[in-house]
């Protein structure tokens, strides 16, 4: 997809809000949006999505399933939950039992089976935007489009985000995503398009250090604390299993010091019972 030339402003004669826009993004692709409050990140996001045309220029090679998810998600519409979801995956292509399937996929990944029958405009902030995550997804998009999709969430559904940037770029689709709460470091390879004064330009992410995984035993009834304080220092939690077969002989890493970094938990040790993979900062 590209924006080639690109100006838009919302009023005839009014300011221009972006101006000779040129940017690009791949398949397999993903960039995060950055720049203050008011300078037009939002519109640049509509741009791509095509919830908005330009004023001059054009936008080119747009994906055929686009998947948008405002910052706000229109929640003041007369409909369940279920109703909405069903309508809008049929809107997208689906037919009526891959629609039925899709809707119970992601209602039951996202949380909302049994806000099925809630009225929109019943929702919390926090559950609507789980449904606007939820009517991107309906048919794998080829473009993802998310404006500041970290808002409102609790701890569990800001940790599924990522996981669903990784799929579509996984299917070769493209994200482009807006962020001011800090949470894109959990997309480390994105490219980062910065609009500011009416223009957009593409800076190049710094350097992170390097990563290793670190894996560490502790008590089944620890698990859940003990992730919790993982994910609250900036690690990133890889999967956490059962290991019933108790700590693993001393290795080749045992006798010293960890070969990078320092341990990923605090000055407590690991004990045995569940296997917790940390994985890197950030």
């Amino acid at each position: 997809m590209r924006l080639e030339g690109v100006w838009a402003r919302y009023r005839r004669r009014g300011p221009w809000v972006l101006r000779e826009v040129e940017v690009a993004l791949a398949p397999g692709e993903a960039a995060v949006v950055l720049g203050r409050n008011g300078a037009g990140k939002s519109t640049l996001l509509q741009l791509a999505a095509g919830v908005l045309r330009p004023a001059r220029g054009r936008v080119v090679d747009r994906p055929g399933a686009v998947g948008w998810v405002p910052e706000r998600f229109p929640a003041d519409q007369p409909f369940t939950v279920a109703a909405y979801l069903t309508s809008m995956a049929r809107v997208a292509g689906l037919a009526a039992d891959a629609a039925d399937r899709a809707v119970a996929h992601w209602t039951d990944r996202l949380g909302l089976a049994r806000f099925g029958p809630v009225r929109l405009a019943q929702l919390s902030k926090g559950t609507a935007q789980k449904v606007g995550l939820a009517q991107a997804m309906l048919r794998p998009p080829g473009l993802l489009v998310l404006d500041e999709p970290w808002e409102g969430l609790d701890a569990a559904a800001r940790e599924l985000v990522p996981e669903l940037v990784e799929e579509v770029l996984g299917r070769g689709g493209s994200v482009l995503v807006s962020d001011h709460r800090g949470e894109t470091v959990r997309l480390p390879g994105a490219r980062l398009w910065t609009v500011a004064d009416g223009t957009v330009t593409e800076t190049t992410p710094a350097a992170g250090p390097a990563m290793s995984v670190v894996e560490l035993l502790v008590p089944a009834d620890r698990v859940t604390g003990t992730v919790a304080r993982l994910r609250a220092e900036g690690h990133r939690i890889l999967r956490v299993r059962a290991d019933a077969a108790g700590p693993p002989a001393a290795g080749p890493f045992d006798a010293g010091p960890p070969a990078v970094g320092p341990p990923a938990v605090g000055p407590r040790g690991a004990e045995a019972g569940v296997r917790t993979v940390a994985g890197e900062a950030g």
